[in-house]
């Protein structure tokens, strides 16, 4: 399966629309803790689409020690997406957010069909290379306003030309749940299958070793607040990363498990096999030798750069590595907030005792995984351009894991909602999570009681 995308138009003669420039000329933010404030946010254009991918079974998957596997299919969604946008003149510029297991992103209605293509390849790859079953789903934006939520898009700096989408409003979280819908989401789901060609993945890499932790545990954090309207929520989740931070006596920017003195580049890489499968120009002993030769000779020169403090060319290894420690997506938020932290044992001690707290007076539901180390995998877009991210997840099944717990919460609430106080045409109610009360009637009175 060559890659090949050579009967793809190229629509540069054609013009694209305003909306197309949405989120690359967007104003970005570099504090963290600015997702929280909902003038940072847009809303995402109605001439725009969400597409979801996640790995079936991936719980599965994990239990046999394949959670590498499941991250690099789930990088892939993202690297297949935007190596397709380059078929268009100019490149639409879209947001994305890795998931562990998967990946969301939004793009221009145009661009959808070679968009669904890449994925459809992407999938069949998965599946032939791993065994793994992907889920796709694409999902138009006014599906998603009639269904009574919206998708609220803001952009966070990690360093100079990089940047980490942040979705808000609810749009994501019915996405997720029209596309599993097993009758209602066939409308949304791609099952066609395949064409014989590969996904142009160029530029996914995984050749860093797991990341031990230095201050006792890797912690892979869920964290939802209570489905109410926008500005309760984002209060609510300003107060979670106050009351976290608080537990924890630092900053969650000081517990990135990603520093300089965890990183030791190791030759060979110990997920070398996993890369070439992935990134090999089609199926076959020989195109997976080739390719694996290629990372083992780049790999060795790295090794050697790292080693020695050295540089070749536009790779200068003290400067990338200290441009891959910015670079990291340990905190993101896609209508859930989702950490990697690396916490001391007292620390994950407080945190649990903090998220125990929270859930007892404000309803949020959270999930926690600990690991020893943490797992990256690289997109690295141009080296002379110091454009390259890196997405970080807990080891043994990091996020996936903890979602498990997040879903176990999440279902018990749905069976025992706990009421909360609001104010209707001011007379005081009680409205359950099941949205009973309609949000535009409704609006926050008074804490949980």
């Amino acid at each position: 399966m060559p890659n090949d995308l050579s009967h793809v138009p190229n629509i540069a003669s054609d013009q694209p629309p305003a909306s197309v420039r949405f989120y690359e000329d967007m104003t970005s933010f570099d504090d963290f803790g600015g997702f929280t404030d909902l003038g940072r946010y847009q809303p995402l254009p109605d001439d725009w689409q969400v597409v979801i991918a996640d790995i079936r079974g991936s719980t599965k998957a994990i239990s046999e020690g394949r959670y590498k596997d499941v991250n690099m299919m789930g990088a892939a969604c993202i690297t297949a997406v935007l190596n397709a946008l380059k078929t268009f003149d100019p490149t639409p510029v879209v947001p994305y957010v890795f998931g562990g297991d998967g990946a969301t992103l939004a793009v221009p209605s145009f661009a959808v069909p070679v968009v669904r293509q890449a994925l459809m390849r992407t999938r069949a790859l998965c599946e032939e290379q791993f065994g793994l079953e992907m889920r796709i789903g694409i999902v138009p934006m006014p599906d998603i306003r009639a269904g009574g939520r919206d998708l609220l898009v803001a952009k966070f700096r990690l360093s100079p030309g990089n940047y980490l989408a942040m979705f808000n409003g609810g749009g994501i979280e019915l996405v997720d749940t029209m596309v599993k819908d097993e009758v209602n989401g066939l409308a949304y789901r791609i099952e066609a299958v395949a064409d014989e060609f590969s996904p142009d993945l160029e530029g996914l890499s995984c050749r860093w070793t797991p990341v031990h932790t230095m201050n006792g545990r890797i912690v892979s954090l869920l964290v939802r607040a209570p489905a109410i309207d926008a500005d309760a929520r984002t209060e609510a989740y300003r107060k979670v990363t106050a009351r976290i931070a608080t537990a924890l006596q630092q900053d969650l920017g000081d517990l990135s498990p990603v520093s300089d003195r965890r990183f030791r580049f190791h030759w060979p890489p110990p997920a070398a096999v996993t890369e070439a499968r992935t990134t090999a120009s089609g199926p076959g002993l020989f195109p997976f030798l080739t390719r694996l030769l290629f990372i083992l000779a780049q790999s060795g020169l790295q090794y050697i750069l790292h080693r020695f403090n050295g540089r070749a060319g536009a790779y200068n290894a003290p400067s990338y590595k200290a441009e891959m420690i910015a670079n990291t997506d340990f905190r993101r938020f896609d209508d859930v907030l989702r950490l990697v932290l690396d916490c001391s044992v007292e620390q994950v001690a407080a945190l649990d005792k903090c998220l125990a707290a929270l859930r007892a007076e404000d309803g949020i539901a959270y999930g926690m995984h600990i690991a020893d180390t943490a797992l990256m995998t690289c997109l690295v877009f141009s080296i002379e351009e110091s454009e390259h991210v890196h997405f970080i997840d807990g080891g043994d099944g990091g996020y996936a894991m903890a979602a498990k717990q997040l879903k176990s919460q999440l279902a018990d609430d749905k069976r025992n909602p706990v009421p909360t106080v609001w104010e209707r045409d001011g007379a005081v109610i009680q409205a359950r999570h099941d949205r009973s009360v309609p949000r535009t009637e409704m609006r926050r009175k008074a804490p949980r009681v």
